[in-house]
């Protein structure tokens, strides 16, 4: 799979919350991105508790997948204490995860973080009070400064973020009211609208909306695959976004990510 002239086709979704019995269960979606994508994004929740039979699945899922693929891990990811052991397992299958990391494919680049909770606009909560709330935020800022480090690194001028909490509440409006802010933060939308992101894409909101705008006009998506599914009717759960790209010649998709502590790495994934 190669790009299609001097676009990039992203396909995006999130929340799979794969199972130790779901053996077979995204295969069929998986073969259809490769067939109609560039760049497979997840955008966490990629188990349903963070177990490391649940990424052996997962990889079993991804198998068949030779575009490059990146994401982010979500709550549900963190919730075992083996997010180390999941991620050595699904990076295996050539999934990179992205942590405050940032990597360049076909010329566009992406920056990725779980990001966290908190609220958003008016109500965004502050570090007031008791040290557990001060935490909290405290949690909240560290990865909306881990985003915009990753896109400050990134050279293309077509940014892409990749997040499971929402940066904004356009895209969490469908959930409870009283849930916002364990949904996502206004303090992920910052650097996204300073560094002019083409496009966020992010999930966790299953029962949220598809789109919505950060306050400089750039679109946010929320891929969550419930969500998708209902969107879709018919068609494939997943999100496709063409962006204007850097061509990369004879079959192969360049990708070039540095992580988060500065380490640069490079590698040509041969697409299939």
């Amino acid at each position: 799979m190669t790009t299609t002239g001097d676009r990039v086709r992203i396909a995006a979704v999130s929340d799979l919350h794969c199972t130790r019995t779901s053996r077979g269960a995204f295969q069929p979606m998986f073969q259809q991105i490769v067939g109609e994508a560039d760049v497979l994004l997840l955008c966490g929740d990629l188990t349903d508790h963070g177990l490391p039979e649940e990424a052996q699945v997962l990889a079993h899922e991804l198998a068949g997948v030779k575009i490059p693929m990146l994401g982010v891990f979500g709550n549900h990811d963190y919730h075992s204490g083996h997010v180390a052991e999941v991620e050595h397992i699904l990076e295996a299958t050539g999934l990179k995860i992205l942590d405050g990391d940032d990597c360049e494919v076909h010329g566009v680049g992406f920056a990725g973080v779980k990001g966290f909770g908190g609220g958003f606009g008016r109500h965004t909560l502050e570090a007031w009070g008791e040290d557990a709330i001060k935490k909290f935020v405290y949690e909240a800022v560290e990865e909306a400064l881990k985003l915009e480090k990753a896109l400050a690194r990134l050279h293309s001028s077509r940014r892409v973020a990749v997040l499971h909490y929402a940066p904004v509440q356009a895209t969490v409006e469908g959930e409870p009211p009283a849930i916002f802010p364990f949904l996502g933060s206004s303090r992920l939308e910052e650097p996204i609208n300073r560094y002019g992101v083409s496009a966020v894409f992010h999930g966790h909101a299953h029962h949220g909306s598809p789109e919505g705008k950060t306050m400089a006009g750039i679109p946010v998506y929320n891929v969550a695959l419930s969500l998708m599914r209902q969107e879709m009717g018919d068609r494939p759960p997943f999100r496709i976004l063409e962006l204007p790209a850097e061509p990369s010649g004879n079959g192969a998709a360049h990708t070039a990510c540095s992580t988060a502590a500065g380490i640069h790495s490079g590698e040509t994934v041969t697409a299939g």
